[in-house]
């Protein structure tokens, strides 16, 4: 574990961590000047499959913040650069949002959500589009033996009034199903985390992975072999902490005391 003090990248979950729907949190764009103001760079990276990045540029307009998709990393380019190498020419039946499917299309896949013979793999994302068809689909496709991947495993997706089902939800319902698990791409596979890294040019040791979930954000700093920081302000608690066998670097409440820390040299110590 190196200090705080030496970090320069910053990869950064969001919703739960910088905010909650259209809640910017306290301290989120303090944080992200501080970043910038110590020659630091920060990526944001989220699991979320079924907003492209042109929609979360221009949520983070509407919260005040500027940035340009240069400073997102999604699981669907995780997913994407893991389809490169021997999907390129199959027809991939996609269980997610239209906006997932032209990202796909726009990459060079060929996506179809119609069910044929010659669909070749069933990829399944975060769906608000949802409909009993397309689990029916899936279904259908996983007892024919089709490989069936996922961006990410995310039980829940934070909202304003508390949880929806998320793409880990959907997966396990196709589980108990058809009795078929997924390969999952997105956080906490460390795909996301090393390519952010390879794409910065920056080391490991200089880079620290935060985020409010442990299973998918954390474990996916620890198996990219970066530090990372818990903040408890999304579904993470202290609880949950005691009772996981993944273990943050350091913990902190909010994005807010994690740039107080940083203010002050980064002396975690001193914050507890």
């Amino acid at each position: 574990m190196s200090p705080l003090s030496e970090k320069r990248l910053f990869l950064l979950d969001m919703d739960g961590t910088l905010y909650l729907d259209e809640e910017l949190f306290d301290g989120t764009k303090d944080f992200l000047n501080h970043v910038k103001q110590i020659g630091g760079r920060y990526l944001f990276l989220t699991n979320n499959s079924s907003k492209g990045v042109e929609s979360y540029v221009e949520k983070m307009q509407r919260l005040g913040i500027d940035s340009t998709a240069s400073d997102f990393f999604t699981s669907v380019d995780a997913t994407a650069e893991y389809l490169k190498n021997g999907f390129q020419d199959k027809l991939l039946y996609v269980f997610g949002t239209n906006s997932f499917k032209k990202q796909l299309r726009d990459v060079g896949f060929r996506v179809t959500d119609q069910l044929s013979d010659e669909v070749d793999v069933l990829l399944c994302g975060f769906d608000t589009e949802l409909t009993f068809q397309k689990l029916e689909d899936a279904c259908i496709l996983l007892n024919r033996g089709v490989p069936f991947i996922a961006t990410n495993p995310d039980w829940v997706c934070p909202t304003w009034y508390g949880y929806v089902p998320d793409c880990g939800s959907v997966c396990e319902m196709l589980f108990r199903a058809t009795g078929r698990r997924p390969l999952v791409i997105g956080k906490p596979q460390p795909e996301m985390a090393l390519l952010a890294m390879n794409a910065c040019g920056i080391a490991p040791e200089q880079t620290i992975l935060i985020g409010d979930r442990l299973y998918t954000d954390i474990a996916c700093g620890v198996n990219a072999g970066i530090d990372t920081i818990l903040v408890l302000s999304g579904e993470s608690t202290l609880q949950t902490l005691e009772e996981s066998e993944t273990k943050p670097s350091y913990v902190f409440e909010n994005i807010r005391q994690v740039l107080t820390c940083l203010e002050n040299g980064g002396n975690y110590e001193a914050q507890l």
